[in-house]
């Protein structure tokens, strides 16, 4: 027969243990934690902010910086090695370039205009006295084919024939890639990242201190007041985004400033409403009673009691609505009323990728990924958060 004062041992120990108390907060960061979604969208949200702070560091070229010779490069290139240390990419022009040291080095040959046989199809150059040929007569029967296999040019060297490439390398230049005016595209994906931080910024800051006071007050207030100020809601919800934009666009002009000042009339309107309604709920409840009989005031109820208390909901909300902020400045820039060039936003430069989208798709490829991979970070953290703070779900 066992001691009852015996020394438990840990497995058991562990099963008598009792929980440590934790406040709101801390068991809604537990549970959040337990989401495996809302921490890889946590964490996608935290590597997209280091991208748009110190992504210009892994690139020698300005988001605005064209070099025409450039244009249109892959990230990886498709190169034939012909002797003598000459390796040569064709580019889908069917113009040459000589690549060194795996690829770090990309320069654009010379073909002189007497060189060019539009007759032959064919471009003659003299590399390091190699004679070399790219014949692109095969262009059109491979086009009229619907064969991706079929081939559309041969590269002759010294009247040798070259038609599969002896190695793909990474460009070491341009490491995502350049558009049709030479630009890289990895130092224009770095500014329209920071673009749409600005825009979340913005669309949080907006809906923070215009949505979450503008609602407090209405729903505190109540009364004639709070009709009057959600008849003036309602007008602003009914005007359309795009009608906004475009009415500002003939004031002001055309550019970020402009999305800017119209994602800031209208995005708050969705907080006020939220608010409001948690202010409702809320303001018939004891301590906000207790606090009247004090005589604290109603701006300090305000922002020491009914805000608080309303914060889980605000910041679910907050969460949500990022990402189609993020996506409408996207679209915007698409349709042309974004930001003005030189500038990049992941909008603009999906729209210049698609007239050249089935000969350069990797232009519109990374873009249309940032847009989707940032709206399902914020989008799975969302989630998490109306789950982790919602007090019924609390374990």
């Amino acid at each position: 027969m066992s001691n009852k004062w015996d020394k438990l041992s840990k497995q058991e120990a562990q099963k008598e243990s009792i929980r440590p108390s934790l406040t709101y907060w801390q068991d809604a960061w537990r549970r959040l934690k337990k989401n495996v979604l809302s921490m890889l969208g946590l964490g996608a949200i935290f590597l997209l902010i280091l991208f748009a702070a110190f992504g210009n560091i892994f690139t020698d070229w300005a988001y605005s910086d064209q070099d025409l010779d450039m244009s249109n490069l892959p990230p990886k290139l498709e190169v034939f090695d012909v002797g003598d240390g000459i390796t040569l990419y064709v580019h889908k022009e069917y113009t040459l370039y000589r690549v060194e040291d795996g690829g770090k080095i990309i320069e654009k040959m010379e073909l002189p205009q007497a060189n060019r046989d539009l007759m032959k199809k064919q471009n003659h150059y003299e590399i390091d006295g190699k004679a070399i040929t790219v014949d692109y007569s095969f262009a059109a029967k491979a086009k009229k084919s619907n064969d991706p296999n079929a081939i559309k040019f041969q590269l002759l060297v010294d009247d040798q024939v070259y038609t599969v490439p002896t190695d793909k390398i990474s460009n070491g230049v341009y490491k995502f890639g350049t558009d049709g005016l030479g630009r890289d595209l990895f130092a224009r994906l770095v500014y329209g990242a920071r673009i749409s931080l600005l825009i979340a910024f913005i669309a949080t800051m907006v809906q923070f201190f215009i949505g979450v006071l503008y609602g407090g007050i209405s729903g505190y207030i109540g009364g004639k007041a709070d009709n009057v100020m959600m008849r003036i809601v309602d007008v602003v919800s009914t005007v359309p985004l795009l009608l906004y934009v475009i009415m500002l666009m003939v004031v002001i002009g055309p550019g970020l400033k402009t999305i800017c000042i119209a994602l800031g009339s209208v995005y708050w309107v969705r907080m006020a409403r939220i608010v409001r309604g948690q202010v409702l709920s809320i303001k018939e409840q004891e301590f906000v009673l207790a606090a009247r009989t004090i005589g604290a005031s109603t701006w300090r109820i305000m922002i020491r009691h009914l805000i608080p208390n309303a914060l889980g909901p605000i910041i679910v909300s907050l969460a949500m609505m990022i990402p189609n902020a993020i996506f409408t400045e996207a679209f915007l820039s698409f349709i042309g009323l974004g930001v003005n060039a030189p500038m990049a936003s992941w909008g603009t430069l999906a729209n210049d990728a698609v007239p050249g989208l089935r000969s350069y798709a990797y232009q519109l490829l990374y873009p249309s990924a940032f847009i989707s991979l940032t709206v399902l970070a914020f989008n799975f953290l969302g989630d998490g958060l109306r789950d982790a703070l919602d007090p019924r779900l609390r374990k």
